[in-house]
């Protein structure tokens, strides 16, 4: 009996799934360039070729957005274990000492806004490395280090006093931020989204607009800035915000609105007294992902 011939299976390129899987998750052909470090037809040639490969359609594009075909969201999980495989397998060989935990500690805003995709692109170049997040207060998280339960933490520290806590890794003005058209701002009392005592935002705007003898209520009380961002969207109240949470549906108010300049604050990375191979590995990483933010809003 004869057997018919049967072409060899091809095999995929890790480089092509590494472009496949920044195209998914971003949903734009040019950011996902920027983050393989490719020119966008560069990036188009890589994905007809895997598509032809394949023998099937992996993105719908239009005008403004690229989308996953059902192929496509079949092939992304099969991408996402393949990259993932394949750094563990390296890191084996290259870094086989840098592995183990590392207790991390941030606040809520870092942990919603920075840290997912901190960690993220950690975790590909050290996946032997696992990394416990704590979420907490800036102070709480103070007292964790110092009670060595933390090896890391990031924290929100004011400009003013001058603080000597730690390595200031991204400086940010706070600005007061509104709904766009939005008439919040033009209440008496003014109504203001802030957290409770220990919040350094509460504390400049608190701070200010009793300098300036501005009536004002607290009129949202929440620790979660997506609860905060959803009241400003409402227009239910004003809230101090860092500069780069300003979203479409919000405008910046000021001086011109009747309320006080705000302050800037400082992002600081508190660090163990004794660091290992791993904790240094988690702290540049940070370093570098801030650096790489202030290269992005300076620009």
């Amino acid at each position: 009996m004869s057997i018919p011939f049967r072409r060899p299976i091809p095999l995929l390129d890790n480089d092509v799934l590494r472009t496949f899987v920044a195209i998914a998750e971003t949903g734009n052909f040019s950011t996902a360039a920027e983050a393989v470090y490719r020119t966008p037809s560069a990036v188009s040639m890589q994905i007809k070729k895997l598509e032809e490969q394949l023998g099937a359609t992996l993105f719908l594009r239009d005008a403004r957005s690229v989308s996953l075909t059902q192929h496509g969201e079949t092939l992304l999980s099969y991408a996402r274990n393949i990259l993932a495989l394949s750094n563990e397998a390296v890191s084996r060989f290259i870094m086989p000492e840098l592995s183990g935990v590392v207790r991390l500690g941030a606040p809520e805003d870092i942990g919603e806004r920075l840290l997912p995709s901190i960690l993220k692109s950690f975790a590909e170049s050290f996946p032997s490395i696992m990394v416990d997040v704590t979420i907490d207060m800036s102070i709480g998280l103070k007292k964790r280090m110092e009670e060595q339960r933390l090896d890391l933490a990031l924290i929100n520290c004011a400009t003013r006093p001058l603080p000597t806590d730690g390595e200031i890794v991204f400086r940010e003005r706070l600005i007061w931020a509104g709904a766009k058209c939005g008439t919040a701002h033009r209440r008496e009392p003014l109504p203001i989204s802030i957290w409770e005592d220990g919040c350094i935002w509460r504390s400049e705007a608190i701070s200010q607009l009793e300098r300036m003898k501005r009536g004002y209520r607290v009129a949202f009380l929440s620790g979660h800035t997506m609860a905060q961002r959803a009241a400003v969207v409402s227009d239910l109240a004003i809230a101090p915000l860092p500069r780069s949470y300003v979203t479409d549906e919000m405008t910046i108010l000021g001086v011109q609105e009747g309320l006080p300049e705000l302050a800037s604050f400082d992002i600081r990375l508190l660090t163990a007294s004794q660091m290992n191979g791993p904790m240094r590995a988690v702290a540049e990483s940070i370093r570098f992902a801030f650096a790489e933010k202030a290269k992005a809003v300076a620009a």
